[in-house]
């Protein structure tokens, strides 16, 4: 197939692009490369989907662009037919959303409507999009589940992203447009965003500086290693949405629709406590953490749970990743990426 992925210099991207690219599809990418975090990683990503596409022969072309300019976007999909898009382009970051709400819409909004334009314009037969846990906000029934309403969100990034579930469903309802929207669940692994948690533990660790956990270390989250959600994506990706012959409007399923619309959790299914996750690095790094105890931040969420069985169900995605082997790979990549630097 011929698979568009937009943000394929991010960290989940990379990694989606990377799969396809090994299975023999065709891939476009197109990421605007700015500089939220250190353009260099992104970069490098860049020079390994290059290297990828060489070593299995796939077509492979990168676009360097702003999504949020529909020009970039309309020149896109009429250089290209798409079998299907993969949009992982995004602001992400819940601490960056309360100081600069403006690029959240830009990126998320506005970029984001090109996209779902250029999809129905095109014919597109599936559009998946990252959507995330985040979108649970204030709920703290777990586990967490798409069958229940999420409309309670704690920081504009996560309205910016429920946005997104409810825009796709306008498209899919009115010109059949099938979506699927997965909420992704804390994802970690090598190559990885430098303003996550364990980018920055490890950097401070290893500096034998002392590591802020807020909560009091309190947090659980459901840690999801980058190569099971990459996989989960490509299997959603694979599956076009179609629409639930017994939905019923009197009392509607807020993950599914009479229209092709559909909404999955994509995580580990098994809540890590952040001490924990802490302890796994210490491990493999062979180093004990100073610790800061902080009290929780602004629009953070103490405790995340994913049920992931409508997706199982859906495409047998299964999680097979646990915490020490996914943070053990981490630092394995951290210490030869910087190594190299």
């Amino acid at each position: 197939m011929k698979v568009l992925v937009t943000g394929a210099a991010g960290f989940i991207g990379y990694h989606v692009a990377k799969r396809l690219l090994e299975r023999g599809d065709e891939v476009v990418g197109i990421d605007n490369v700015n500089d939220y975090y250190d353009p260099e990683i992104k970069e490098a990503r860049l020079r390994l989907l290059d290297e990828a596409s060489r070593k299995t022969n796939a077509g492979y072309h990168f676009i360097r662009g702003n999504l949020a300019d529909k020009s970039v976007v309309d020149a896109c999909f009429a250089d290209h037919a798409f079998d299907r898009v993969i949009h992982l382009a995004a602001q992400a970051g819940v601490r960056y959303s309360l100081e600069n709400p403006h690029a959240y819409v830009e990126s998320n909004i506005i970029a984001y409507t090109n996209m779902l334009e250029a999809c129905r314009n095109s014919a597109v037969a599936h559009l998946t999009y990252a959507s995330t846990s985040s979108v649970y906000g204030a709920n703290t029934d777990m586990p967490f589940s798409e069958h229940r309403p999420a409309d309670h969100p704690l920081q504009f990034y996560a309205a910016t992203k429920r946005a997104n579930e409810l825009m796709a469903h306008s498209y899919s309802q009115l010109f059949g447009l099938p979506t699927t929207g997965l909420r992704f669940f804390t994802v970690y692994g090598p190559w990885g965003r430098p303003d996550m948690a364990l980018f920055l533990f490890t950097k401070n660790i290893l500096a034998g500086e002392p590591i802020k956990l807020f909560n009091n270390g309190n947090h659980t989250r459901d840690f999801t290693y980058v190569d099971d959600i990459a996989e989960g994506v490509i299997r959603a990706s694979d599956s076009p949405a179609t629409g639930n012959a017994a939905w019923d409007s009197s009392r509607p399923d807020p993950a599914t629709s009479s229209a092709p619309w559909r909404i999955f959790n994509i995580g580990n299914n098994n809540p890590v406590k952040l001490t924990a996750y802490v302890e796994a690095l210490e491990n493999a790094l062979g180093r004990k953490a100073i610790v800061e105890l902080l009290p929780l931040q602004p629009g953070d969420v103490p405790d995340t749970f994913a049920d992931t069985s409508a997706l199982e169900q859906a495409v047998g995605y299964r999680p097979t990743t646990t915490v020490t082997e996914g943070v053990g790979r981490f630092v394995e990549w951290y210490k030869a990426y910087f190594a190299r630097a």
